[in-house]
């Protein structure tokens, strides 16, 4: 079963339709500002802003046809890495996007909230995204997620350090480190793995993003740009996602077996 959505929430007239199965987390690398702005004629930092302004509608659309977390890679480890004036203004616009997402979290009902190595942000950044988190904690309609200053590997690496810590205070035995006690540890380890993983700008790769939480995500690669994302393509997205058989390790034939068997049992 399908109903119609508008693919853009301020434009009721535009309507797409939305299939019945939907991932329940969604990331995004957001991929190609930097190619847009020289394919228009703007200088670098332009191509930043330009994404900046892309994430809005699709945030808007996320929460309206029911996604329950949309995490975002806003900002690598391995960004640092890059100019000093673009690492400023990329700096910059993170704290303009989490003063301009703040009227639409308290409109839509959506928490905000952010991953990542906060010691390497300002302290004035830091203060506002705190403040941007309790003011939102409450809201269940979704949760979007910002990544900033984030990489899987240092997930898993603060994640095996404090089990780390455990067993040095001597309130974990070694041996009981499972994956499911380093699980607890990730980031987001309270809120769905992530389904769907989707990367803009033509980069077939994941970049050290969400390694863990990833580990069973369909993975959707597209060439456009970040700055050119929209819902229709999103949209097309869920469709195939929708399409595709999550076996998590299991056969067809199981997987198949499973879902005739649950349908007996609705009905009986």
């Amino acid at each position: 079963m399908t109903e119609p959505v508008s693919s853009n929430p301020l434009n009721p007239d535009d309507s797409l339709t939305v299939p019945a199965v939907l991932p329940k987390h969604i990331a995004i690398i957001m991929d190609g500002n930097n190619r847009y702005a020289k394919a228009h004629g703007m200088a670098k930092g332009q191509g930043h802003v330009a994404g900046k302004e892309s994430l809005d509608p699709l945030v808007e659309y996320c929460v309206k046809i029911g996604i329950e977390v949309l995490t975002v890679f806003a900002f690598s480890s391995e960004n640092w890495q890059r100019p000093p004036s673009e690492v400023a203004l990329l700096m910059r616009l993170l704290s303009a996007t989490i003063t301009e997402q703040m009227p639409r979290m308290q409109k839509y009902n959506i928490r905000l909230r952010f991953i990542g190595d906060r010691s390497q942000l300002s302290e004035e950044l830091q203060a506002q995204m705190a403040d941007a988190e309790a003011k939102t904690a409450a809201h269940d309609a979704m949760t979007l997620v910002i990544a900033i200053s984030y990489g899987g590997q240092w997930d898993i690496a603060n994640a095996a350090r404090q089990l780390a810590q455990q067993v040095a205070q001597g309130t974990l035995a070694a041996e009981d480190i499972t994956v499911a006690t380093l699980g607890q540890k990730v980031q987001l380890a309270d809120v769905p793995d992530v389904d769907m993983l989707i990367r803009t700008g033509g980069e077939y790769r994941i970049s050290n993003f969400l390694l863990w939480q990833s580990a069973y995500a369909e993975l959707f690669f597209t060439d456009t740009l970040w700055p050119d994302f929209a819902a229709k393509e999103l949209n097309s997205m869920l469709f195939e996602f929708s399409r595709r058989q999550r076996r998590f390790g299991k056969t067809s034939e199981q997987v198949e077996g499973s879902v005739q068997s649950s349908a007996d049992t609705h009905a009986k």
